[in-house]
């Protein structure tokens, strides 16, 4: 008879579903998994802070579409880590953090970093709780799988007392793999959605994270150069269909909305992103809901049609039952407001000051990407003026925090991207705010020989925040949104990688090309105009 220990069982478990990289800050709790992660050739990468980890695991799950682990020790260790799932919750990313827990035999007798844990994720996973025996280790991770895969993606947290993983049984079977089986869409609801789309002389398409978790993008594709039906992309939907192709939007959704007639609106919620549902929309248009939660349907705004399912098989559905259906009239009339719109973006992107003008940051940046590139945004106003001038081209080459806003996901997503796809160039894009947050996991990239690059939007303070305070109170009440104008290049420099600082517009790509060139952990610190949105329009206005 064999016997195996508890840590053993969990990297058994993890390696069957797949996973081949562990995300962690160590502590004595659960050093039994590291051992087991050793003997699986699961790899264990150690961050600085639990919360760095946490957000590597979610970017790990986002661009592997399956399970990115977090582990983490009991107390502080799974409390630090809370923000971060937390915001895989509302990103729908799947990644599962293992917290390590005081001895059962001890329970509420006051043993070191003991406190209670599962509830506090009540909220905000999808699953959260204790496996108690050493022999259920197995079966309580697929059931974390399940739940986390299957339906709307999302966190769960699973909680292993140090007994629990200590402890030795004879290994029982492990569990196999979870695979997700797509949702067919009911053909009622199909039927449904050509009747509107057949009447339809506006359709809008909203096309977000579902259709990149579905690998709908081939699909979307399809419907939209079969109808002409014009296509904005949202959340990890961007790049599904590329932002060059001609019937991908970005800058006019607001101003279409208000006109279109019926929207397919596709894993997206009806949030702030897109005004509730309400402002800014046609009062008279008809609304198509694609979701895989169903808590989302018909929230905020009721559908006419609304149904949970596989985004990929709907769109396939729809492109087999709208052939001869064109919407070539609208394509165009969205195609001339883009322009325009374009228009008067293109002389924001050509403006020589400095310091540097956000939008003509952003274009450098978009001059240096290319199919091999994953870029990061992690930001308030930088990342904004960024992400309407960056074209992404293809499904994973746009991450961002997601609806939470969550900032501090940049490094710790770079390494997670960096580690996995180690031939391609991983860009973040960081304001300096958000660089403060978890800047020090540069170390971790030294350490594990990652040459991520990070390129700072430096304008010495919160700009996003900072800017309407500016205007609502006076710039000498203007509190708590102001930064020292720190050179974040030596920052890099000091832990051992490569930075450099740049003031002149036209100076951005080349150092980008540098420090790519470098295949080294690398940062650009560059010189931002504090005012810079405001001289744009794009932003509220500062008071000068």
């Amino acid at each position: 008879m064999q016997f195996t220990h508890g840590g053993e069982l969990v990297a058994r478990q993890l390696a069957a579903q797949g996973v081949d990289t562990i995300y962690t800050l160590c502590g004595g709790h659960v050093a039994p998994i590291y051992e087991g992660c050793l003997n699986n050739d699961i790899a264990v990468i150690d961050f600085r802070h639990e919360q760095a980890a946490g957000h590597a695991a979610d970017a790990h799950a986002r661009l592997t579409r399956n399970i990115g682990v977090a582990l983490v020790t009991a107390g502080p260790g799974v409390t630090d880590a809370v923000t971060a799932v937390a915001n895989a919750y509302y990103a729908r990313s799947p990644m599962l953090l293992l917290g390590g827990a005081a001895p059962l035999k001890t329970k509420g007798m006051g043993a070191l970093q003991e406190m209670p844990q599962t509830g506090m994720f009540d909220d905000f996973t999808k699953a959260s709780f204790t496996i108690e025996r050493t022999e259920d280790i197995p079966e309580g991770l697929e059931q974390a799988f399940m739940a986390a895969l299957n339906g709307r993606p999302g966190p769960v947290f699973v909680e292993l007392p140090f007994d629990v993983l200590f402890n030795v049984v004879d290994p029982p079977e492990i569990m196999p793999k979870v695979e997700v089986v797509p949702q067919p869409p009911d053909v009622s609801a199909v039927q449904a959605m050509f009747d509107l789309l057949r009447q339809a002389e506006k359709p809008l398409l909203i096309a977000g994270t579902q259709v990149y978790w579905d690998q709908a993008h081939d699909a979307l594709r399809e419907l939209t150069e079969q109808t002409g039906i014009p296509v904005y992309t949202n959340g990890a939907g961007r790049g599904t269909l590329p932002m060059v192709h001609p019937n991908c939007f970005k800058l006019t959704r607001s101003k279409a909305l208000r006109q279109a007639d019926v929207v397919l609106l596709i894993g997206t919620p009806l949030d702030f992103r897109l005004k509730y549902g309400r402002q800014d929309w046609n009062p008279d248009s008809k609304l198509i809901q694609i979701e895989n939660d169903v808590n989302e349907l018909n929230h905020n705004r009721e559908a006419e049609v609304a149904i949970v399912a596989d985004s990929r098989l709907v769109l396939e559905a729809l492109a087999e039952g709208l052939q001869g259906i064109r919407y070539d009239a609208w394509l165009d009339e969205v195609r001339d407001m883009e322009e325009e719109k374009r228009s008067r973006q293109a002389e924001w992107e050509a403006l020589d000051d400095a310091p540097v003008n956000h939008f003509r940051f952003g274009a450098e940046v978009n001059k240096i990407i290319d199919e091999d590139t994953i870029v990061i945004g992690d930001g308030g106003d930088i990342v904004s003026a960024s992400a309407k001038v960056i074209a992404v081209t293809r499904p994973g080459q746009w991450l961002d925090p997601g609806p939470l806003g969550c900032l501090g996901v940049g490094i710790p997503f770079a390494i997670a991207a960096q580690h996995l796809y180690p031939e391609k160039k991983i860009l973040v894009i960081n304001g300096d705010g958000s660089f403060g947050l978890n800047g020090f996991e540069f170390d971790t990239a030294v350490r594990f020989n990652l040459p991520i690059v990070s390129i700072v939007g430096n304008d010495a303070g919160w700009g996003q925040i900072r800017g309407p305070q500016i205007q609502m109170v006076g710039e000498e009440r203007a509190i708590a949104t102001g930064l020292a104008p720190t050179r974040y290049d030596k920052i890099v420099e000091a832990m051992g990688g490569a930075g450099e600082h740049v003031e002149n517009p036209a100076d951005i790509g080349s150092a980008l090309q540098r420090a790519f060139a470098r295949r080294r952990p690398s940062c650009i610190d560059v010189a931002l105009d504090d005012k810079g949105m405001a001289k744009t329009s794009a932003s509220t206005p500062y008071i000068v």
